[in-house]
């Protein structure tokens, strides 16, 4: 999720010639705008092929009665209405789809024609292919099966086959001259070659069928979210348009898309490519009057990245002028209510655009780039060509209703959906199994970019591996492990994981890293010079990256065939006599093979702390290696896996860390990522042992030392770095260093830890404060989102959240919700307000009346602002409170801003709260059974959303104790066995289960 021309100087406007001029739906037009090609544009022409008579589409199906055209009920019978009425009553059982037995079609589709007309309750889709013999074939053009025939994908529960007919056949029937399946329409190969064919041998497929977008509650497909239809069609959702080989090997030209919709409701109507005609429609409906739109995109894509939008939409607009100097429009749609938080968007999408010209020399290549906010999404964004459509929480922001994470985040994701231009629309995959090709590698682009946009690329590797570390590794070390090229699914949209998007980005990095950044650049080159504008493989993408720089990548490829994450482990030896440094590595993974692994080094001199050897890539290419560093006067501690150029675990052979040697690299490490992560460790050391009741006080006097070092080290220049440097582990983080987890004995000790660390340093926590608050106001009250003011921010808020740690006697209490309330009121922007609330949501005793006062005030001046609600249902059900489970199914239950049906509002609330680790892991189990409540209710009305809300909070049961694990395994028979459960939501569960 994240897609020549030569003809006429005269734009010809393509019409299909329809069965009937009375019944085609294609309605004549006045006041037509027509839109002048550009040179570089594909001109559109008529298909030049034989047409179906009246008589001939009347015997496949009456044709669509006058009074239709105004949104009356189908006067016909569904040809596919026997199959919907069967696969209702006894769904097909799930099939495993596996990478092994991937063919090519034998017919393909290579260029489509669209018309989409949209009234209340009903979408009618009228559907023109080209279709040709498939060269890639795998049957070598012989038609042995009925398989072998044209291979369409459609959804017989969602879409109604109300016409289908093959240019120069006589009227189709069932079985003889097609075959309807569960989810597959077949037109056999026999009635093609009946069929009509031009000087290609092309042949000409119609279809006629319709759809109730309102009820379309699962978001994939087209649906109607309130005021706007929007489309979702990545992976499977065209299926649920209409009938289509729905796979994304098959990559067709868009030659004509037309919509057509009510002029009053839905001014705006959008598709892929070029707008080349719009206008309104002759004549009046009992609902007024209609209008049209007609777009065509030029290069061919997948199904997957088609997309539609109609609405009533306010926007903004701005040019962007391509290293070529071309001008690009860019407009940016949103309800008229949201226009105003276009803007952050807007400018980051033109810091993308300039960025991907600089670094990889990739050019927008239309003249029209939209991007469109939708409130129900499931996902964050989709790249469809040249109409992006997002979450709005993923473009909306301004300084009231967003924190600087969501800034961070708006800017790194319209990054993202813009780089899969070239990486994903330009260059897609070949089958879903080689997911991680587009969405990997345009991960580690996103990633690369926001770094160097923003001058802090430390920061930002930072927080891409607190989320491997917290979510990824969690994943492979659960019954949902995977390669990052997957071998197997029951539903494609279970594998879009973090192990295929963030592991699969660690993936590319090593790319970049054993290459170097120019050798990168060099096989980026050749993959695009070899692939361009079609649907291949990680092979494809590895061979590109090889013969670019004359490189043996074939053990590397490894990579993508493992699951799990690998275990690195180290061991040293020095001779001083001969100034000898020996470094032993080791590596075990699920491969029977080892893996290239590159493992960043740097060794510090132990005495003087001076970086004698400067970071050095070593590559692990056996199982055991041992790397010689000579010639060096003293004793070092070495710097292992710096800016963690692996995505694997590091552990000392012994078993045990050397304390000291963290304390050292935390005050001292030259490489910023690794300063971080010797005190993370360090942290965590002191953390566990607590929690295991072992003795910490040496460990605890280190981990304040390095605090307190980190707290007043002058040489820290940037203030997100010192902030990070001094937050504690998250629970998530911790439990992946635990045998068996206990989320509240996790949770006391690092309370316990943090609780010591306030108390320790609480004069010089509120100086720093103070002096920082003084800072900001100085600035004033304009808000800024640049490095040094985000910084400032963060850190702030780091100590906010130390000094609110003390809260033993009431006085303490009194004092922290005092703080924090003070915090709250004077905040200028989102970041502050949230950061306070965050902390106030969790007060009790004395603090009691000002939690409740910031939680009312907080909801009041949200006015209904769904971004901002968004963000308070989620404070709420990550309270660290004793009743706050019961809090969370109040909401659920009956708070008139709850509703499963929105994504956005359902991950804040259910999902938030299977996070909060201490109170879902109750060993009661009454957390276990409230979320089987609701995904059971949630799986009839969003499956993706409910199998995705499963995925991290019922399936990892081993990992806990006995009690733990036999709840969590009662929730997962209960789903697993319900009547009608989903493939999304069943697959999880069985795994789970295993």
């Amino acid at each position: 999720f994240f897609f020549v021309w030569i003809g006429p100087s005269t734009f010809i406007p393509l019409l299909h010639p329809s069965p009937s001029s009375s019944s085609s739906g294609i309605a004549d037009c006045r006041r037509p705008t027509l839109r002048a090609p550009h040179p570089r544009r594909l001109s559109v022409l008529a298909y030049s092929s034989h047409t179906a008579t009246a008589e001939t589409m009347a015997k496949t199906a009456s044709p669509l009665k006058k009074a239709r055209t105004d949104g009356g009920p189908a006067a016909d019978k569904a040809l596919n209405a026997a199959l919907a009425a069967s696969t209702n009553a006894n769904p097909p059982k799930p099939q495993e789809v596996c990478r092994v037995d991937y063919t090519p079609l034998p017919y393909k589709v290579t260029k489509v024609s669209l018309d989409f007309k949209l009234f209340e309750r009903r979408a009618v889709v009228e559907t023109i292919l080209t279709v040709e013999k498939n060269a890639t074939d795998a049957t070598n053009g012989k038609d042995s099966n009925d398989e072998d025939g044209l291979v369409l994908d459609g959804d017989e529960t969602v879409v109604s086959l109300r016409k289908l007919s093959v240019d120069g056949c006589d009227a189709l029937e069932l079985d003889a001259d097609y075959i309807l399946k569960p989810g597959k329409l077949i037109i056999k190969a026999e009635t093609l070659r009946r069929g009509a064919s031009n000087s290609n041998g092309a042949m000409i497929v119609r279809s006629t069928v319709e759809i109730v977008p309102e009820d379309n509650t699962q978001l994939s497909g087209l649906y109607k979210d309130g005021p706007m239809y929007c489309s979702q069609c990545e992976a499977e959702g065209f299926r649920r348009i209409t009938y289509y080989p729905d796979r994304p090997d098959i990559m067709a030209t868009f030659e004509k898309v037309r919509i057509e919709a009510n002029a009053k409701d839905f001014p705006v109507l959008l598709s892929n490519g070029n707008l080349v005609e719009e206008g309104e429609c002759e004549g009046e409906s009992s609902n007024g009057k209609r209008k049209f739109a007609i777009w065509s995109d030029p290069f061919p894509k997948p199904c997957y990245l088609f997309a539609l939008v109609a609405g009533d939409l306010g926007h903004i607009e701005d040019n962007f002028t391509t290293m070529s100097g071309r001008k690009v429009l860019l407009r940016f749609y949103s309800e008229h209510n949201n226009v105003g938080k276009l803007n952050y968007a807007l400018e980051s999408l033109k810091r993308a655009m300039k960025w991907d010209e600089d670094t990889f020399g990739l050019e927008y290549d239309l003249d029209l780039f939209n991007v469109v906010a939708v409130e129900s999404f499931n996902m964050g964004a989709m790249e469809n060509k040249s109409l992006n459509v997002f979450n709005t929480s993923c473009v909306l922001a301004d300084p009231v209703t967003s924190s600087d994470a969501n800034y961070y985040r708006v800017e790194g994701i319209i990054g993202h959906e813009y780089f899969h231009n070239w990486t994903g629309n330009r260059v897609t995959c070949r089958d879903w199994f080689q997911l991680t090709l587009k969405e990997g590698l345009t991960v580690f682009r996103d990633q690369q970019f926001s770094g160097q946009i923003n001058n802090c690329a430390a920061v930002t590797r930072i927080q891409n591996v607190l989320f491997v570390r917290g979510s990824q590794f969690k994943e492979d070390d659960g019954p949902m492990s995977h390669p990052i090229r997957p071998d197997s699914y029951i539903a494609m949209d279970n594998f879009y994981t973090a192990t295929v998007y963030r592991k699969g980005a660690e993936v590319i990095r090593m790319y970049d890293t054993i290459l170097g950044s120019q050798g990168f650049r060099k096989g980026m080159d050749l993959y695009f010079k070899r692939h361009d504008m079609c649907a291949v493989t990680c092979d494809d993408f590895l061979a590109a990256m090889a013969d670019a720089n004359g490189v043996d990548l074939s053990q590397f490829a490894r990579w993508y065939s493992t699951s799990g994450t690998p275990v690195i482990t180290y061991s040293s030896t020095f001779d001083k006599e001969k100034g000898l440094y020996q470094l032993t590595l080791s590596q075990s993974s699920r491969n029977d093979e080892p893996l290239l692994v590159p493992v960043a080094i740097g060794l510090l001199d132990k005495g003087t702390g001076e970086e004698v050897v400067p970071t050095t890539v070593l590559q692990l290419k056996e199982k055991r290696m041992t790397f010689d560093f000579p010639g060096l006067k003293g004793d070092v501690i070495p710097s292992i896996l710096r800016n963690f150029s692996a995505p694997v675990k590091l552990v000392p052979a012994s078993g045990a860390v050397d304390e000291s040697d963290l304390a050292f690299l935390a005050s001292r490490d030259t490489d910023g990522f690794n300063r971080w992560d010797a005190a993370q460790k360090l942290y965590e050391a002191a953390i566990l042992k607590v929690m295991n009741k072992e003795a910490h006080d040496e460990t605890l006097h280190r981990v304040l030392e390095t605090f307190g070092q980190t707290l007043k080290d002058e040489g820290i220049s940037d203030d997100s770095i010192r902030a990070y440097a001094l937050i504690l582990p998250s629970e998530a983080t911790l439990s992946e260093s635990v045998t068996v987890i206990d989320p509240p004995a996790i949770r006391s000790a690092r309370k316990h830890v943090k609780k010591a660390i306030a108390s320790k340093f609480k004069g010089e926590l509120l100086d720093a404060y103070t002096k920082l608050t003084a800072t900001i106001e100085v600035d004033g009250e304009t808000f800024k989102v640049d490095g040094v003011s985000v910084g400032r921010r963060r850190l702030r808020n780091v100590y906010l959240g130390y000094l609110c740690s003390i809260v033993e006697t009431g006085e303490e209490q009194k004092e922290a919700a005092a703080l924090a309330t003070k915090h709250f009121n004077s905040a200028t922007g989102m970041t502050d307000t949230l950061g306070a609330l965050t902390l106030l949501a969790s007060m009790g005793g004395e603090g009691e009346s000002a939690r409740e006062a910031a939680i009312q005030k907080f909801y009041k001046d949200a006015d209904g602002d769904p971004l901002v609600l968004n963000k308070w249902f989620a404070v709420l059900a990550g309270a660290d409170l004793p009743d706050v489970l019961d809090r969370v199914i109040k909401l659920s239950s009956s708070h008139p801003d709850f509703t499963l049906k929105n994504p956005n509002r359902c991950r804040a609330l259910v999902l938030t709260f299977t996070m909060n680790a201490a109170a879902f892991h109750d060993e009661e189990g009454a957390g276990y059974e409230f979320l089987g409540d609701i995904l059971e209710k949630l799986d009839k009305v969003n499956s993706k959303v409910a199998a995705r809300t499963t995925a991290g909070s019922l399936i990892g049961w081993k990992k806990y104790n006995e009690k733990r694990a036999s709840l969590m395994k009662a929730q997962l028979e209960r789903l697993k066995n319900m009547p009608n459960v989903s493939n999304d939501l069943l697959e999880i569960c069985s795994k789970g289960l295993k």
